[in-house]
Parts: structure tokens; C-alpha cells; sequence
């Protein structure tokens, strides 16, 4: 460009420059971000954990890990040699000389700013005896004089150094590259090209290439694509899955196969420690020659899955293989679910995934993390106890089959049960089982489109808003109450919706409403379109109470008109009249304060959206799982009589205390528990 010049920096200055700021850069967000947290406070985290959680494998191998990792120190390491080359280099920045530097004419003669021009002429003088070229002094450095004399003396020069900054007037912009000369030497040429070749041509599109190929074969959830075809194709063909087909299916997915996941392996003695397995687990379709389930790498997964529920022991090497295909269980099992629900929500009812399939994938789930077969009793998750131990729990005496069953026992009777275990372990299992969730669900249906949200029709879209409450299951009789409650929503059963009080009415309000049911049925047939099944699971509550409403609206006008026919006609119009003004001032009042928690109800949800809340809940009590894992929990709505998933599971994943959540359907909630204790 006209009147620019570029240089490179043939001192080197401005070189170190650039260089200590990319090194900053680098640094500081490294130390932020990759610095080893508190090694302390994760220890304290685990001492607090250690009563309860002390036998659990997750437990011992993060202390192990802990004990031996050398992770943290290198990052140190690395961290501190880069602020160490940092500091060094700003040292050094700050130690060069300012090369570009303000010109100042008083300064190059070595006078005060205002001096006379009497006193500029005489510096002058005494300067050029000195450094003047023929007297043997520096051509430079008189040259520098010279045009500090002409500054101070010619009118000229002195306007231009006061409007330009140098007394020969504007000069052209001088932009200078922080990289040193030498680069661009002729000698050095073929280097340099060599260099910028082999990175922007070779290392830049390999680093590219690599991580665009390994994104594109995974899903947002780190699940490859494949994997999630596989799942797609498997339940499409078998809507009705029972926990082995399952098994089978979650098996053979691309992640256990060495050719797709680099951290599978196939080891060769594999063929002699697998068949073992098999023979010891009994039948479980080794036979099968329906691809991918024939495949070694699928009936590996299957049996070490296997093993695990059935808590078998195995080699070091295969432990190692097993803890790999369990730790990746859960999410696989997560994958399986979404595309389920995918799947019933897009496809049509003979091949939409039956609703027991999608609770079997949560019910495995549960079993992978606690190490328990479906068949087996849940009191083997708490610690120290053994099947020959079960006998003294399911006696006539005490028939405890469940741990609500043995949370609702006297402390006397418990204690009497559990004789076989000493006081030190007793206390232990005791501290296991008050740790486990106590769940209570509260829901509120709404139309929050209509005037009266709490009127509830045919084809309204309801608004349900679900809220969790976790609390600790106390061991305690005052809970054994509540205990036949918890069974119910952590099976997550209908039985809860049976108990409404509307259901308590005699045989003859029965009779009643059935009789209005059909009247009102009559006269709103011309008007009101069928139907369908999912809408009559919805309004069959609503229907109820509004018959309920009907009867004690005729029962009231039927009263009414026996005591009207004994009081005077003026005296009906006045408690008419009062009557009507109390009902509107009433029905303000409520319209007020229903618009009021709809408003708080909106900016609720609204602050909801812009938190972001931690997904570490509570550690999860589990003896065999080799992975921490958070409670986290499954909301979705079902059609019981169906069989069929309404909704969308929602992954409730941030339930510490209280949890609320909102959808929008019409067919009863409940809810299972996602990698927690069997309840």
C-alpha cells in the first residue's frame, strides 16, 4: 500500500513481544481450567462417604486410584514449567530497550524544554566540536544533532515536529512483524517452507480429519451411530422385549466390538475362560446364529453382563473386561430408551414399543448398577447379607420380602430378624438402608388455556406439573405408613390413582351418577365428538367429580325450593341477591389468586431455564458397580390399559431436594428409578 512500509524485526524485540503474550494466552485459561482441584477436599468427600459407601467397588477403586495416580503431578508439572517460561519471558521484555520512542529535539541536544535560542545555538556549537565527522567524532550521532538544531531553529521544521512528531514532516506508516528477519533470508528459505508445509499441509489436516471422522460416528449423547441403528432396528422388529432378548440387544452393541472401540479387546484366552462362563450361567442362547447376537464379541459382552447380575466370580483379565462393559451399560440402556419413545411417538401402533419394554431397559438398568438378577430378593443389595441369610427374613414370623418391609419392622422385631448379624455390622446396614431415597411425588393438573384452569374436558391439553421430594428413608416405624405409598410410585403402578375420594361414595350416589352420566351423554351427543381411549383415561376422574358436582347442585336446588315455598317471595329475592353478591366477590378472589400462582408458576419455570443446576445428586449405594453413579430419576406418562409410553421420558438428573417438573399430556403420571436402589 502507498505510503506503508513493513519490516520484520531484524533486533528481535518486538519478536519476544508476541511471543510472551501467545504464551500468556496458552497459560493463564490452562491453569484456570486444568489445574488439580483440591486433592483435600476429595478426600474429606470419600471419609464422609466411607461408612456407608466403604464396601462398594466404585469406593475402594477410587482410593486406589487416588493412591496411585500420577496424573495430578504432571499437570503440575507441565503448569508450572510453562509460568516458569513465561515469567522468564516477560523478565526479558522488560529488560529490552524502547526502540520506538517519542522524539524530542531538548533531549538530543541535552537541554531543558524552553530553553532560548541563545542557548540552542551554543549547545549546538559545543556538540558539533565534538561529534562532528571531521574532528573524529560519530556521523550518526551529528547527523541526530544537526536535525534537532533545524527543529529548534527553522520555523519549518519546528511545525513540523510540533504537528507531526518529526521536523521533516509526515512520514509513511511503519508496520513491524513480530517475527525475526532471518525468516525470510534467502538461505533459509527452503527450512521455512519445509516447516509451514508440513503444518498447515500435513499436521493441521490429519488433526482435522481425525476429529471430524470420530465426531461424525458418535451421537450428542457419545453413543455411536451405529449403535443407535442397531437399537433402532431391534425394536422396531420385537416391540415386546422381555429382560433376556433385552440383554442380547444391549450386548451387541458397536461399542463392546474391537474394530469400532479401540478400548474393547479380544484376548485369546478368551476362548478358553468364556465357554467356562457359559457352561456355569446355563442357557443362554449361544445357539443362536441371529447376527449380530452370534458374533464373538456380542456373546463376550453377554456373558460378562450375565455374570455380573448372577455375581459370579471371574479372572483378573476378564474383570477388567467386565468392568469396561458395565460402565458402559447404563448410557447404552439411556440410547435403548430414546429410541423407543422415538419410536412410539413416530410410528403406529403395531410397531410402537410396548410400554413393558421400555420399563425393562429401566429395570436393567437398576440391575446392572446394583449386581442383582431380577429373580433375586432385593435385601441382597444391602451389605452382609448372603441368600442362606434370606430364610430368617421371609419366615412367617416377619415375611419381609422387600425393603420397605423391612424398613416399616419394629426396631425390636429388626433386630431379632437380623441376630446373625453382630452390632458393628448391624449399625452398618442400618446406615446403608437410612441413606437410600424416601420419594414422595405431588401433581397438579391444570388447562392453563382456559378460563377455569381447574375444568378439565374432553381434548383440553393438560398442564402436569410434577414435584419430587427426596428425603432419606428413615429407619423408623412412624414411616410404615407410607411405606405401601413409596411401593407404588417407585413401580411405578396405577394403584395410587384408584384411591380417590370420589370413589367412596355409597351404591346409591353410584347408581346416581351412572343414571346423569347417560342423561348428559343424550344431550350433548349432537354436539360433543367420540372419544378416543386416551382422552377417556383423562376425563374419567374429571367425568367423576363432576358428576359429583351435579348431585350437590340438584341436592342444594331441592332444598332450596322446600324452603322457598315456606318464605315470602321478597325475602327469596334478597338471599337471592346476597347469595349471587357473595359468589362473584368469591370467584374474584380465587380468579385473583389463580392468576397470581400462574404468574409465580411462569417466572418459576422461566429462572429454571437459565440455571444451570449440577447433575451430582447422591452417591448411589451400589456393591458391584465399578463407576460413581448420581440418583437420578425417569417422569413419563403411560396409558396403563394400553400399554403404551404417552410421553417422552423425562431424565430428572438434578433432584437433590426438590425437583419440578412440567408436562403436557392427558393419561396418568408415574415415575422409576434410574440407577438406584431396587425398591
Amino acid at each position: 500500500m502507498a505510503g506503508q512500509q513493513f519490516q520484520y524485526d531484524d533486533s528481535g524485540n518486538t519478536f519476544f513481544y508476541f511471543l510472551t503474550s501467545f504464551v500468556g494466552l496458552i497459560v493463564i485459561p490452562a491453569t484456570y481450567y486444568l489445574w488439580p482441584r483440591d486433592q483435600n477436599a476429595e478426600q474429606l468427600r470419600l471419609k464422609s462417604l466411607r461408612r456407608v459407601h466403604g464396601r462398594c467397588l466404585w469406593y475402594r477403586l477410587r482410593l486406589m486410584k487416588s493412591q496411585q495416580s500420577i496424573v495430578p503431578t504432571l499437570k503440575k508439572a507441565a503448569l508450572l514449567f510453562g509460568w516458569a517460561v513465561f515469567l522468564l519471558l516477560a523478565y526479558k521484555v522488560s529488560k529490552l530497550d524502547r526502540e520506538y520512542q517519542e522524539y524530542n529535539p531538548y533531549e538530543v541536544l541535552n537541554l531543558d524544554p524552553g530553553a532560548s535560542l541563545s542557548e540552542i545555538k551554543k549547545q549546538y556549537r559545543v556538540l558539533s566540536l565534538k561529534f562532528h565527522p571531521d574532528k573524529g567524532g560519530d556521523e550518526a550521532t551529528f547527523m541526530r544533532i544537526a536535525k534537532a538544531y533545524a527543529a529548534l531553529t527553522n520555523e519549518q521544521s519546528r511545525q513540523n515536529w510540533e504537528m507531526y512528531g518529526n521536523p521533516d514532516g509526515p512520514g509513511a506508516t511503519s508496520f513491524g512483524i513480530a517475527l525475526p528477519a532471518w525468516i525470510v533470508d534467502q538461505k533459509n528459505s527452503m527450512l521455512v517452507l519445509l516447516v509451514y508445509g508440513l503444518a498447515f499441509m500435513v499436521i493441521l489436516p490429519v488433526v482435522v480429519g481425525t476429529w471430524w471422522y470420530r465426531s461424525i460416528r458418535y451421537s450428542g449423547d457419545q453413543i455411536l451411530i451405529n449403535t443407535t441403528q442397531l437399537f433402532m432396528h431391534f425394536m422396531y422388529k420385537t416391540p415386546n422385549m422381555n429382560m433376556k432378548r433385552l440383554a442380547m440387544v444391549l450386548t451387541a452393541a458397536f461399542e463392546f466390538d474391537p474394530r469400532s472401540n479401540k478400548e474393547a479387546t479380544i484376548r485369546p484366552t478368551d476362548n478358553i475362560e468364556v465357554p467356562q462362563l457359559i457352561r456355569e450361567l446355563g442357557n443362554i442362547n449361544v445357539k443362536k446364529k441371529e447376527p449380530p447376537f452370534c458374533y464373538p464379541y456380542s456373546l463376550k459382552a453377554r456373558v460378562l453382563v450375565l455374570a455380573h447380575l448372577a455375581r459370579m466370580d471371574v479372572s483378573e483379565e476378564l474383570e477388567e473386561d467386565q468392568r469396561f462393559v458395565v460402565r458402559k451399560s447404563p448410557a447404552l440402556l439411556q440410547e435403548m430408551i430414546n429410541v423407543g419413545c422415538q419410536l412410539t411417538m413416530m410410528a403406529n401402533s403395531f410397531h410402537a414399543p410396548r410400554l413393558v419394554t421400555i420399563e425393562n431397559c429401566m429395570k436393567l438398568t437398576q440391575m446392572t448398577v446394583q449386581g442383582l438378577q431380577e429373580s433375586k430378593s432385593p435385601l441382597l443389595q444391602l451389605p452382609h447379607f448372603e441368600e442362606e441369610h434370606l430364610r430368617y427374613c421371609i419366615s412367617k414370623k416377619y415375611k419381609v420380602r422387600s425393603l420397605q418391609d423391612l424398613v416399616s419392622l419394629k426396631d425390636s422385631d429388626r433386630r431379632s430378624m437380623l441376630r446373625f448379624l453382630g452390632e458393628e455390622k448391624y449399625d452398618e446396614v442400618m446406615a446403608v438402608l437410612g441413606s437410600f431415597p424416601h420419594i414422595t411425588m405431588d401433581t397438579k393438573l391444570q388447562v392453563l388455556d382456559d378460563e377455569d384452569s381447574n375444568n378439565i374436558t374432553a381434548g383440553s391439553i393438560v398442564t402436569v406439573t410434577v414435584t419430587l421430594t427426596r428425603k432419606r428413608m428413615a429407619v423408623s416405624s412412624d414411616i410404615s405408613s407410607n411405606i405401601d405409598i413409596i411401593s407404588e410410585l417407585c413401580q411405578g403402578e396405577s394403584s395410587k390413582a384408584k384411591t380417590k375420594v370420589w370413589q367412596n361414595k355409597s351404591k346409591g350416589a353410584k347408581k346416581t351418577a351412572k343414571s346423569k352420566k347417560k342423561k348428559l351423554t343424550k344431550k350433548k351427543a349432537t354436539s360433543a365428538p367420540a372419544k378416543t381411549k386416551q382422552a377417556n383415561v383423562v376425563v374419567a376422574p374429571s367425568a367423576a367429580g363432576k358428576e359429583e358436582e351435579d348431585e350437590a347442585s340438584d341436592k342444594g336446588s331441592e332444598s332450596d325450593e322446600g324452603e322457598a315455598n315456606k318464605d315470602s317471595p321478597s325475602e327469596r329475592d334478597d338471599d337471592s341477591d346476597k347469595q349471587s353478591d357473595t359468589e362473584v366477590d368469591e370467584m374474584a378472589g380465587d380468579d385473583e389468586e389463580e392468576w397470581e400462582a400462574l404468574q409465580q408458576s411462569i417466572q418459576r419455570r422461566e429462572r429454571a431455564l437459565l440455571e444451570t443446576k449440577s447433575k451430582v445428586t447422591h452417591p448411589v449405594y451400589s456393591l458391584y458397580f465399578p463407576e460413581e453413579k448420581q440418583e437420578w430419576w425417569w417422569l413419563y406418562i403411560a396409558d396403563r390399559r394400553d400399554q403404551t409410553l404417552v410421553s417422552m421420558p423425562y431424565h430428572v438428573c438434578t433432584l437433590k431436594d426438590t425437583e419440578e417438573v412440567t408436562k403436557k399430556h392427558k393419561i396418568f403420571m408415574s415415575y422409576k428409578q434410574d440407577q438406584n436402589v431396587i425398591l
